[in-house]
This record gives C-alpha cells, sequence and structure tokens, in this order.
C-alpha cells in the first residue's frame, strides 16, 4: 500500500472518528437540555398547580400552558440543517428558554383585577398556539433553520411566538409584581429579543428567508421591534 493511500485512509478514520465524536457530543448536549427543561418544567407546574390550589387564580395555569408548549415541541422538534452553535447563541437561549420557569406564584397584592390578567395571559396563549401550530415540528430552541415558515400568524411578525411570550409574561407580572419575576422577566425578555436577531442572522442565509424578511417589515412587535 502506498504512503499517499495510507495517508488518506488514516486521514479519513480521524474524520470520520471527529464526525462521530461531534454528533455524539451534540446529542449528549440535546438530551442535557431537554432533561433541564423537564425538571424546571415540573418545578413551575408544580408551584403555579399549589398557587391555583391555594388561591383559585388561572393567570399562572395560562402561562404553565403556553410553556408546556415549549417542553412538547422541544421533544418532537425537526432536525435543523444550519445550526448557530456560537456561545452568544447559547447564552440567549439558556436565558430566554430556563429564566420562566423560575418565576413564583408570590402572595404580594397583584397591580390589576385577576379578569384583565386572565385576558392578557390568554390572548399572549392564543398566539403562541397559533405560532406553534403554523411552525410545527420545525420549532427549536437554539437558533437554527428548520425550514422557512411563512403562513398563519408569520404573515404578520416573523417571531409571533416571541411576541405571545411577552404577552403572557406581562400578564404574568401584573398578577404577581414581585420583585424577583420582574428581574426573571426583563432577563428573559431581553435575552429573548436579542435571540431573534441572533436566529435571523442564521435564518438569513436562505434566500427564501430574505425573501420573507421582505415581506413581513417587523420581528416582534408591530411598530416598535
Amino acid at each position: 500500500m502506498s504512503l499517499a493511500v495510507a495517508t488518506g485512509q488514516a486521514a479519513y478514520r480521524i474524520h470520520t472518528s471527529g464526525s462521530r465524536d461531534s454528533a455524539v457530543k451534540r446529542d449528549v448536549g440535546d438530551m442535557v437540555g431537554k432533561v433541564c427543561i423537564l425538571m424546571l418544567f415540573s418545578a413551575m407546574a408544580m408551584r403555579l398547580a399549589q398557587d391555583f390550589v391555594e388561591t383559585g387564580h388561572i393567570t399562572g395555569l395560562l402561562l404553565l400552558a403556553s410553556e408546556a408548549l415549549v417542553v412538547a415541541l422541544t421533544l418532537v422538534r425537526r432536525p435543523a440543517g444550519v445550526v448557530d452553535r456560537t456561545w452568544r447563541a447559547r447564552t440567549l437561549t439558556m436565558f430566554s428558554t430556563f429564566c420562566p420557569p423560575l418565576l413564583r406564584p408570590v402572595a404580594v397584592a397583584a397591580l390589576g383585577p385577576e379578569s384583565l390578567t386572565v385576558m392578557i395571559s390568554a390572548v399572549g396563549l392564543m398566539i403562541v398556539v397559533l405560532g406553534k401550530i403554523s411552525l410545527g415540528r420545525s420549532f427549536g430552541l437554539t437558533p437554527a433553520n428548520r425550514g422557512v415558515v411563512c403562513s398563519g400568524v408569520y404573515r404578520f411578525v416573523r417571531h409571533p411566538i416571541y411576541l405571545g411570550y411577552l404577552i403572557t409574561h406581562v400578564g404574568f407580572l401584573i398578577a404577581y409584581p414581585a420583585g424577583w419575576n420582574l428581574a426573571v422577566l426583563v432577563a428573559a425578555d431581553v435575552a429573548l429579543m436579542l435571540r431573534a436577531i441572533c436566529e435571523e442572522r442564521t435564518l438569513a442565509l436562505d434566500a427564501s428567508y430574505r425573501a420573507y424578511m421582505g415581506r413581513v417589515r417587523w420581528r416582534i412587535i408591530p411598530g416598535l421591534f
């Protein structure tokens, strides 16, 4: 066997091994992320369920329903073609995903009646549901291209699910205006908006998404952002 052939085969084995190692690391990281989400969601579900039993307030349950959709679609999401694995993207994803389950239904005076917070939270949840129906298995956490979706509520803003999150967060904060909840939601929602920008840098590599950006002007909040 010639030296060139032997070297080529060795290089192929190293590349293949490296690719397998990278795939294993991605799979392990993906599994760890799913486990963390399930644990945080479970703890959040217990807190909000206990609050409902004690107070009868349903605002927290509407937020819980919104977060439950995140968990469900995370488990069945479609593999991505292009993924942003930079530390910036990972940090924004961590804050925007893992902060909301840390919210607490604390016993403080609400800033408005429950009828108002329920209405606001229900509107946000409806937008989240419609967005996720349109998105289907293209949903993901890390900024990535899992297929361009421009139908349904995506005809109005480019990230309608994020808009729904923001609205449900406002409803929850009015119902439970504690300093901890404010800090958590500021961190989560700032990260969410920066994450939208980060996602679009990846998605804009696709010509069809660039065309979509030309048709739909606003990312999350019509008239503002």
